[in-house]
């Protein structure tokens, strides 16, 4: 627990390019490392404040954040490729 304090940051960087990346290939787009890290914090806000609001579920640990942040990050990349789209 105390390496999640000291390092908060670092975990949120590290969670917000996986997330990123995941959502990348889920999706089907090509960004890079910087696109993927801003979609994946982005992500991160909008997939816990679905979860935590709207669904009521709460999110704790290294994997509920990747998630979240996942999810968060993936339906941003869906409502860019509609908006896109016009």
């Amino acid at each position: 627990m105390e390496l999640f304090e000291q390092n908060g940051w670092l975990l949120a960087l590290v969670i917000g390019v996986i997330a990123g990346w995941i959502a990348e290939q889920v999706t089907g787009r090509r960004h890079g490392i910087l696109t993927n890290l801003i979609v994946g914090l982005l992500g991160a806000l909008l997939g816990w404040w679905l979860s935590e609001n709207v669904l009521s579920i709460p999110i704790e640990g290294f994997w509920g954040s990747l998630a979240a942040a996942t999810g968060g990050a993936v339906i941003l990349l869906f409502i860019f490729g509609l908006i896109r789209r016009r």
